[in-house]
């Protein structure tokens, strides 16, 4: 008979098995400290253990076991974080040099409400400087590599996560989301991903915070894994509530049509044409195209851009006087500054897009009709999208293709950006592989309260089609 491997478990599964005592939570804590050893030198995922704590904290679990103690539902099980929760004891840099030796003295919320739970972290994973670009590479840390293909990007800003959950490094984590910020590792590498609706989950002790109440509509923190019931049970976690019974015999369900004028490879219009097939056999199925889609992308950069990245630019170059428009020419010219060049280009790319006055009383007057609309409309509807318009591509392209003073974000963010504009729970699964063997995921949208009947579409949809599947990265080519 099959015997599911540690690395293979989700974290439902483990957690069952420790509490059985088949497996005890020491030998799982070894095991994925081996996993993480074995796979780091080729991803680059995490970049700070507490290794020592976690083995500790592992005998401490097992002890309590045996007294009929069991501290919650991930009692002894391995969990990896994303940099920027603060936990503590540990770093919270953002991938700034200048920040390398600040110690954490408090957890984040959601850091507080997992160990309550009985999870052990071993460690932070990486992510962009200050999370502020869609692929992992600060000047701290390096760069995070996809373990499916090193040449490609592992995405971000919760590439670390991405990655390292791929190859089996820990048995779910936790990351962030701002503008595609779970979902697009997760596509990118394969794993299961939850952006939970705006205000749903603690944002406490996440550094760099949303500093304007309009961009925190938008951020999210949530779960990332290996099934999507570890997503609603790490959801149920960290929102401390219950999710309310969603039939989903209710519910319509919409497909954005391949179509579209926006770009989509066309591995990811078959994807949706074979979801199609499927679902349409059980539900009531549309290819159609919601309200606000177009004004979409567009948003989402006003609303980041509110500010002018402020609060970024404060937190980067804080010991560097020359200003965020000197430090990046001379990066280009010379590669020897503290920042990466990103980080300081979407910093001007904000004040470039900075929208007027004017411009953000039309945004605000948008989300409240869109709010309203959309309420109505997603009642009983759950929305699939694709995530990213190819599977995960070379290092750098996702890069210049957000980050372009040309726009071009208006053609491949809107896919993400609905989410995170309208503050909708979203969750992303694997469905196919590509020509190169490339992970595509879709996104399953609705209304705040709607989570149930998301979870259970995914299960049935994880079930159907490819789901999680560990990468060995031990076996790719460092050529490819």
């Amino acid at each position: 008979m099959f015997k599911t491997s540690i690395i293979d478990m989700d974290a439902t599964l483990l957690a069952k098995k420790i509490k059985k005592g088949e497996i005890t939570s020491i030998e799982a804590v070894e095991t994925y400290i081996q996993q993480i050893k074995k796979t780091t030198p080729k991803i680059n995922a995490m970049v700070e253990n507490r290794f020592q704590e976690a083995l500790e904290e592992a005998a401490v679990m097992d002890q309590q076991l045996l007294e009929g103690v069991v501290k919650g539902p991930l009692h002894g099980v391995p969990i990896s974080v994303k940099e920027a929760f603060h936990v503590i004891n540990m770093t919270t840099t953002g991938g700034l040099e200048h920040r390398q030796d600040l110690i954490s003295r408090q957890d984040a919320d959601v850091i507080k409400a997992l160990k309550d739970a009985g999870a052990i972290i071993l460690g932070k994973t990486n992510t962009p400087t200050l999370c502020f670009s869609q692929e992992t590479e600060n000047k701290l840390y390096g760069r995070t590599n996809n373990p499916w293909d090193l040449s490609k990007t592992a995405g971000g800003s919760s590439g670390g996560e991405g990655a390292l959950l791929a190859v089996g490094g820990a048995a779910v984590g936790i990351g962030s989301d701002i503008g595609g910020s779970i979902r697009i590792p997760a596509h990118f590498n394969g794993v299961i991903g939850f952006k939970p609706g705006m205000h749903q989950v603690s944002q406490e002790g996440h550094f760099p915070e949303a500093p304007t109440d309009i961009q925190q509509r938008m951020f999210s923190v949530g779960p990332m894994g290996k099934s999507v019931q570890d997503m609603r049970l790490m959801y149920e976690i960290i929102t401390k509530k219950s999710t309310h019974t969603r039939h989903l015999q209710k519910f319509k369900i919409e497909i954005l049509p391949g179509s579209i004028e926006y770009p989509l490879s066309d591995y990811t219009k078959k994807t949706l044409d074979n979801l199609e097939v499927f679902l349409e056999r059980s539900f009531s199925t549309k290819r159609t195209v919601p309200p606000f889609f177009e004004d979409s992308a567009r948003l989402w950069q006003d609303i980041l851009a509110i500010d002018g990245s402020n609060l970024l630019q404060r937190e980067a170059y804080s010991n560097d006087r020359s200003g965020v428009l000197r430090a990046f020419a001379r990066e280009k010219l010379t590669q020897r500054t503290n920042v990466h060049p990103s980080l300081s280009w979407g910093i001007i790319g904000s004040k470039v897009f900075k929208p007027s006055s004017k411009r953000i009383r039309e945004v605000k007057e948008t989300l409240e009709q869109g709010d309203q609309r959309l309420k109505d409309y997603l009642k009983t509807r759950l929305l699939i999208f694709p995530i990213y318009h190819t599977s995960a591509p070379k290092h750098g392209k996702v890069y210049r293709e957000i980050f372009s003073i040309k726009k071009s974000f208006l053609n491949y963010m809107p896919f993400v950006a609905y989410a995170n504009v309208w503050g909708l729970p979203s969750l992303s699964i694997p469905v196919a592989t590509d020509e190169n063997n490339l992970p595509i995921s879709i996104q399953i949208i609705s209304a705040i309260g709607n989570e149930d009947a998301l979870f259970r579409l995914g299960r049935i949809i994880e079930k159907k089609f490819r789901g999680y599947v560990r990468c060995d990265v031990l076996d790719v080519d460092e050529s490819e």
